[in-house]
C-alpha cells in the first residue's frame, strides 16, 4: 500500500514538472517581449538591472504609431463581428440541434465543409460582392465577410444538443415559441459555449490583418494589426520600440482571454458529449 501511494506521489510529481517545464517553454517567448519592452531605447534584449527599467518606449509607441484611433477600429470590428456571429450561430446552431427537417444532415455537412474552406480562397468573390455593394474602404467590408461562421454554428449546435429536450418541452407547455425557448432558457444554459465563441471571435478579429489590408486603405480605418504592421516597418532595428507596441496590441485579448478562461474551458469540454 505505501509503495503504491509513493509510486502515485512520484507520478504527480513528475507530472507537475513536466506542465511547469512545458509552460515555461511557451511563455518564454512572451517573457522575452515583455522585458524587451522596458529596455533603453537602443538596446538588445538581455536581463533588466535595477536602473534599466523605462515606460518611455511605451509612450513613444502609443504616439509614433498612433494606436488610439487603431484601438476603437478594432474595437468596434471586434464587437460587430462577434454579435452577428452570435447571434447567427445560435439562430442556426438551434435549428440543426432541434428542428427535424429533410436534408438537415447535408445542411450540416456543408457548415462544416466551409471550416476547411481559407478565407483566402474566397477574397476575390468577396472584395466583388463589397465593391458592388460600395462597401470598399468602410466598415462594413471589415464585419460583413465574417458575420457568419461555420465554427460557431457547429458549437452552439453541439452544446445545445448536451441540454435536456425536457426544459424546452415543459416551457412549450406554459406557452413559450421556438424564439422565447431559444431567448429565455437555452442561451442562458449555454453561456459557456457564448463565452467561448465571443472569445475565439473577438480574439481573432483583434489579430486579424488580411482584411483590414485587403478591403480597405484608408488611413482612418487602420486596425491594431495593420498599424502594428506600419510600425515594424518603420522601426524594424529599434527592438525595445517594437516590442513595447507589440506589448501593447496584445494586452487587451491576453486580459479579455484570463478573465473568460473558466467559461472557455467549460464551452469547449461540453461540445463534444453529443453527436
Amino acid at each position: 500500500m505505501f509503495k503504491r501511494t509513493w509510486n502515485l506521489k512520484n507520478t504527480n510529481l513528475w507530472g507537475l514538472v513536466v506542465l511547469v517545464l512545458g509552460a515555461f517553454i511557451i511563455l518564454l517567448p512572451l517573457i522575452v517581449v515583455f522585458l524587451t519592452s522596458f529596455s533603453p531605447a537602443g538596446t538588445t534584449p538581455r536581463v533588466l538591472g535595477k536602473n534599466n527599467w523605462t515606460l518611455a518606449n511605451y509612450r513613444e509607441a502609443w504616439e509614433r504609431g498612433k494606436f488610439l484611433l487603431a484601438f476603437a477600429n478594432s474595437t468596434l470590428v471586434a464587437i460587430a463581428v462577434t454579435a452577428f456571429q452570435i447571434i447567427t450561430s445560435a439562430l442556426a446552431g438551434y435549428a440543426l440541434a432541434r428542428l427535424k427537417f429533410r436534408g438537415r444532415q447535408a445542411l450540416l455537412l456543408v457548415v462544416l465543409a466551409t471550416l476547411v474552406i481559407p478565407f483566402q480562397l474566397l477574397v476575390i468573390p468577396i472584395f466583388l460582392v463589397l465593391k458592388w455593394g460600395h462597401m470598399i474602404n468602410t466598415y462594413w467590408a471589415l464585419i460583413l465577410p465574417s458575420a457568419v461562421n461555420g465554427f460557431g454554428i457547429f458549437l452552439l449546435r453541439q452544446y445545445f444538443q448536451t441540454i435536456p429536450v425536457e426544459l424546452e418541452e415543459a416551457a412549450a407547455i406554459d406557452g413559450a415559441n421556438r424564439l422565447q425557448i431559444l431567448w429565455r432558457i437555452m442561451l442562458p444554459l449555454a453561456r459557456p459555449a457564448l463565452v467561448t465563441l465571443f472569445l475565439f471571435t473577438f480574439i481573432g478579429e483583434w489579430n486579424d490583418l488580411f482584411k483590414p489590408l485587403v478591403f480597405t486603405t484608408r488611413p482612418e480605418l487602420r486596425t491594431v494589426q495593420l498599424a502594428l504592421a506600419e510600425f515594424q516597418e518603420q522601426f524594424t532595428n529599434n527592438w525595445p520600440l517594437m516590442m513595447a507596441a507589440v506589448t501593447i496590441s496584445t494586452v487587451p485579448v491576453m486580459v479579455l482571454f484570463l478573465f473568460g478562461q473558466r467559461q472557455f474551458i467549460r464551452g469547449i469540454a461540453a461540445t463534444g458529449i453529443k453527436n
